[in-house]
C-alpha cells in the first residue's frame, strides 16, 4: 500500500515509495544487560521466597532453612490478635490514605501540568521531594514538628494519616502528570463550548482519558502506605499499630514464624495490587514521559 511520496526526481513527477507494514521490531538487548536484569530480579525476589518459606516452617522457631513445610503458622496468624488487628488496621489506613492522596495528587498534577508560572519546576520538585528524602528522615522530621509546634498531632491517628499522605501523594502526582502530558486540552474545551460545566467536562472527558494514570497512582499509594515502616515508626499511636510496626516489635522479642506468616499475607496483598495495576494501565504508555 502506498503511504507517502518521496521527493521529486530530476525528470519530473513524484516517485512513490512503500512503507513496511506490521509490528515494529523491538531492539535486541545486549547479553550483559539481560544477565544483569536476571541477577537484579533474583536479588529482589529472594527475600520474598525466604519469607514465604519461613512462614510455612513446621518448626517452633523462626529458622532457616525451614525444618519442614506446614500451614501451622498460617492458622496461628488468624488466632494472633496482635497481628490480625494490625493487618486490618493497615488495610484500613492504606484505603484512607489512598483516597486522600489520589484526590490531592490528582489536583496537584492538574495544576502543575496546565498552569505556567515562575517557579513551577521548583514547586514540582517540592511536591516530589518525599520520593528523594529517606523515610527515616521524613518520619523524624514530622515527629519533631508535631512535638515542637504543639499542634497535638504527635502519636495521633490524624498525624499518622498526614505522614502517610506526604509519602504517597508524589506517586499519584507522577502518574497523573504523565497521563496529562499528552492530553489534548481541545477535547475539554469542546465539551465546554457545547454547554458542559467545568466539572462535567472534567468528569466526562478528562477523567476517563487520564483514568489509568489516576488508578495506577492510587494503587501505588495503597501499596506504599500499607508497607510504610519509617514514618509509622515515629508517628504510630499506642492504640493503633500498623502491621510493619507489629512485625518489628514481634521480631525483637520472639522468633515465632507467626510474623513470617503475617508477611505472607502482606506479600499476597501487594502482589494482587500489582496485578491489578498491570490490568488497569499499560506501563509503556508512561515510559519516557517528561513532566515539563
Amino acid at each position: 500500500m502506498v503511504t507517502d511520496t518521496g521527493p521529486a526526481p530530476r525528470g519530473g513527477g513524484w516517485r512513490p515509495f512503500r512503507q513496511r507494514n506490521g509490528p515494529r521490531e523491538e531492539p535486541a538487548v545486549a547479553l550483559p544487560l539481560q544477565i544483569g536484569a536476571w541477577i537484579a530480579f533474583v536479588v529482589l525476589l529472594l527475600p520474598v521466597v525466604i519469607v514465604v518459606l519461613a512462614g510455612l516452617n513446621s518448626g517452633d522457631h523462626l529458622t532457616w532453612p525451614p525444618e519442614g513445610l506446614s500451614l501451622r503458622w498460617i492458622f496461628a496468624f488468624f488466632e494472633a490478635s496482635e497481628f490480625l488487628d494490625a493487618y486490618v488496621f493497615s488495610l484500613w489506613l492504606a484505603v484512607v490514605v489512598m483516597v486522600i492522596s489520589t484526590t490531592l495528587g490528582t489536583m496537584a498534577a492538574i495544576f502543575l501540568t496546565r498552569m505556567t508560572f515562575p517557579g513551577r519546576n521548583l514547586l514540582r520538585a517540592y511536591f516530589l521531594s518525599p520520593l528523594i528524602l529517606p523515610g527515616i528522615v521524613l518520619g523524624l522530621a514530622l515527629y519533631v514538628f508535631y512535638v515542637s509546634s504543639g499542634i497535638g498531632l504527635s502519636r495521633t491517628l490524624p498525624g499518622l494519616i498526614i505522614g502517610h499522605v506526604l509519602v504517597t501523594a508524589p506517586y499519584v502526582i507522577g502518574t497523573v502528570s504523565a497521563a496529562l502530558f499528552n492530553f489534548d486540552i481541545a477535547l475539554e474545551e469542546a465539551a465546554r463550548s457545547l454547554g458542559a460545566s467545568p466539572w462535567t467536562a472534567f468528569r466526562k472527558v478528562t477523567l476517563p482519558i487520564i483514568g489509568p494514570g489516576v488508578a495506577a497512582g492510587a494503587i501505588f499509594a495503597f501499596i506504599v502506605s500499607f508497607g510504610q515502616f519509617d514514618v509509622s515508626l515515629f508517628l504510630s499511636t499506642p492504640n493503633y499499630t500498623p502491621l510493619p510496626i507489629a512485625l518489628y516489635i514481634s521480631l525483637r522479642y520472639t522468633f515465632e514464624p507467626t510474623a513470617a506468616a503475617a508477611g505472607i499475607f502482606a506479600i499476597a496483598l501487594v502482589v494482587i495490587s500489582m496485578l491489578l495495576t498491570s490490568r488497569l494501565i499499560n506501563i509503556r504508555r508512561f515510559a519516557g514521559i517528561k513532566f515539563s
